[in-house]
């Protein structure tokens, strides 16, 4: 990988935007593209919105009249993607996520706001790059552990753990 632009906008007054959060979004955007082996350089667009911006949205691209937590807008398909003419960067795509609901997710989780939006953030790279959940299946499961482990990469491991038990 080259060069990552990440372009952060703030189009909400609802919750303050804490310190380190922009650094903390680039350097996700950053884990992910390595973990995943990314060729090149890129530029994705990440906008922080309120929980109404976000519903309209998700009404608007959807078709669902309901708060979400992050959108993503992938400008790829199949590993193609729009490149910048100025600077020749592949443009992933843009994340939208709502700081309204990322502050109530990570008090119901018992986590920071810091780890909850860097684990919104992997998401949607993840999707930016093709993955999907939707089916439930094992691409679920595969995207739920390479979120993780970006989160831990960063230093945000979640706060509960898979035990197996041992049947003796």
């Amino acid at each position: 990988m080259d060069k990552i632009k990440v372009i952060i906008t703030n189009k909400q007054k609802d919750v303050k935007i804490p310190t380190g959060l922009r650094m903390l979004v680039r350097r996700c955007c950053n884990a992910v593209l390595q973990m995943e082996q990314f060729e090149g350089s890129v530029e994705v667009s990440v906008t922080f919105v309120n929980n109404k911006q976000i519903r309209e949205l998700n009404g608007i691209y959807r078709n669902i009249d309901r708060v979400t937590d992050v959108l993503s807008f992938p400008m790829g398909e199949d590993g193609k993607y729009d490149t910048d003419p100025t600077t020749g960067a592949k443009i992933l795509g843009d994340i939208v996520i709502s700081m309204e609901t990322a502050v109530d997710q990570a008090e119901r989780f018992g986590h920071s706001l810091q780890r909850e939006v860097g684990y919104l953030t992997a998401h949607s790279m993840l999707h930016l790059l093709g993955y999907d959940h939707e089916d439930n299946g094992i691409q679920r499961i595969r995207m739920r552990e390479k979120e993780e482990k970006v989160m831990t990469l960063l230093g945000l491991p979640s706060s509960s753990s898979y035990v197996m038990q041992d049947e003796t």
